[in-house]
Formats: C-alpha cells, structure tokens, sequence
C-alpha cells in the first residue's frame, strides 16, 4: 500500500488542525460568555430580591451567608459568600449587559472589580480587549499604577480620555510617561550595575519590558551596529511599532543623561530615517532611558532637535501609588469645579 504522505495530505492534516485549534477557541470563548452571563444573572437576581425590600427585613447582613449555605448544599463549593458579593458587584457596575465585554474572561472581571474608580476600571478594561492583556499582564499593569503614572501628567480631559483609548500609543508623544518601572527586573535600587547589566535584564525579561512600554512595540534586535565613515556605533534596543509604523531606538544610561548622549540619539535617528526606513515609515522616535534626568539641560540639549526624541526615567521599585492617586483626583476635582 502506497504512503499517503503528499503535498495534498499535509495541506489536509494543516486544515484539520487549523480547524481544531479554531474550534478550541470557540469553545472556550463561548464557555468564559456563558459563565459570565450566569455569575451577571445571579448578581441580578440578589440585587432584585433586595431590592423589593426583603431582604433587609428578613435578613439583613445574613441573606449571602445564607444564600452561600443552601446553593453550596446543591451545587457545591462555587457558590462561597465572597463569590457571591463579586456576583452582586458585577451586576451592580454593569447593570446593562449589553455594556459588558464578551471578549473577557470572568478571572478578567474579578481583578477589575477590585478598582474602585470608574475612570481608573474603564482605563483598564479597556486595554485588556485591545492590547489583548492576560490576567498575570492586567495584574502586574495594575500593581504598577500604570494608569496612575500616565494620568499624572495630564489635564482633567486627557484624563478622562485615557479612559476609552484604544491602544496605549496612537502618536510619538504618547511614549511620554513620568517614569518607567522595570520593577521586574529584580535589581535592587542601590545595587551598583552598569547598563550592560541593565541591558541584559531587559532582554531577558523581554515580555514585561514589551507590556512596560505599551502596545504595538516589536523587538529587533539589541546593539544594533550602524557605520558612519569607518566608525562603528551601536544602539542598546532597537524595536519596530507597528501602529506608528516606524523604529523606535532606546538608549540606556544608568546615570544623568549628559548633552552628547542626546546628540549621539539625534544622530541615530538621523541615520535610521535614511538608511533604515522604507518608503512606508514614519520618522524613528528615540528614547534615551535615564535613572535620573536634568529637564533644564534636556531642553537645552533637545532645542532645536527632532520632536521625536525623548528623554525618560526608569525607576527599579514601584511607584507611591497612593501620592499618584491624590495627584489625578485632585486634577479631576480642580477642573471640574473650575467648569
């Protein structure tokens, strides 16, 4: 018997494993839609019960404790006092179904229901359905006050509009942050290492350092050579956005930033924009990564030069969150009374 193994077989064994793999995701897609709708349906019902008045009277305090021992003696340990709270709390923050993602899981839920501020919640659900976050990468977004650290530059509206953004990086400035936090490194703030070290943690913590920057970046590669009349220079990261649709070279520096560093990034650029582009690029943007940055020697230095470079800190602990949160709300009270 001849062997079936032919171009023709191959393509049928990658269709039907195509197929498969595409129905998996169904499946599971529609499973997290179906419990979610549930666990939204029970919250309704409890909401609706209280709200008629009875379970104040009959109950008080009681009714989930209750409610968690009898549905536990019918349906198992799924239905603790704390699962039912988030069941009630996520009808209450999303009454209108229609208003909740289906593209969420309901461990996604959870962890936004932990935010109290609605700003803050819809920021966050947000980037989870467009960057497609994880629940580990939404955890480390949150822990990181990743809202927080990009609100506390703005004004009241941008505020407000970080909240129904799209994508972290629609334009150059919006690589703009107070700081980076690379607290997943690992390495301690007084500990001495030099930017090779940094480099390297970088690198090996490639995806955190990805999900730190902001959706769109992919990597190209790191101490990237580039020769200018027989003198070699190199570049610590180079990566590609493929919203901007241009490079984006980053520099490290563990020390201040000095004036011929951003000479040395402008001139980077320069090349990249004619060497390295094609027609369908946009100018590279370029970032100088520094433990601590001089504003006043950085507009100097900066004047006059490409609005695409930026100079940025890093930090290797997380930041005061709690100082972050008093700096937003008071923007968002300040303007708003001023309206």
């Amino acid at each position: 018997m001849s062997n079936p193994v032919t171009r023709q077989y191959h393509e049928l064994v990658d269709t039907i494993s195509t197929a498969f793999r595409e129905g998996q995701l169904k499946t599971i897609s529609a499973i997290n839609a179906g419990l979610v709708f549930t666990y939204w349906q029970i919250g309704q019902h409890i909401v609706e019960y209280e709200q008629k008045g009875k379970a104040q009277a009959t109950y008080g305090k009681q009714l989930l404790k209750q409610l968690s021992t009898d549905l536990k003696l019918k349906h198992g340990k799924g239905f603790s006092i704390s699962n039912l709270q988030r069941f009630r709390q996520f009808y209450m923050q999303n009454s209108n179904y229609a208003t909740v993602s289906h593209n969420l899981s309901w461990s996604h839920h959870v962890e936004l229901l932990k935010i109290d501020n609605s700003t803050e919640r819809s920021f966050y659900t947000q980037q989870c359905i467009h960057a497609n976050w994880s629940i580990r990468e939404l955890k480390r977004q949150k822990d990181s006050g990743l809202f927080l650290r990009l609100a506390a530059s703005k004004d009241r509206e941008q505020v407000l509009a970080l909240a129904t953004q799209q994508a972290l990086v629609n334009k150059p400035e919006d690589v703009q942050r107070d700081s980076y936090v690379f607290e997943f490194l690992g390495l301690p703030e007084k500990d001495n290492y030099s930017e090779k070290d940094l480099e390297n943690a970088l690198c090996h913590h490639l995806e955190q350092f990805l999900l730190e920057l902001g959706k769109g970046f992919t990597f190209v590669g790191r101490q990237y050579r580039i020769t200018l009349n027989n003198t070699h220079y190199k570049v610590d990261l180079v990566f590609y956005h493929r919203i901007l649709r241009c490079f984006v070279l980053i520099d490290l520096k563990i020390n201040d930033v000095k004036h011929h560093d951003i000479g040395q990034m402008n001139m980077y650029m320069g090349y990249f924009a004619a060497e390295e582009n094609i027609e369908s690029d946009n100018p590279p943007i370029g970032i100088i990564l520094s433990k601590d940055k001089d504003e006043l020697l950085v507009e100097y230095a900066t004047y006059g030069m490409d609005t695409n470079l930026f100079v940025q800190k890093y930090q290797l602990y997380l930041p005061n969150e709690e100082e972050l949160r008093r700096e937003v709300e008071a923007t968002l009270m300040e303007q708003s009374h001023d309206e």
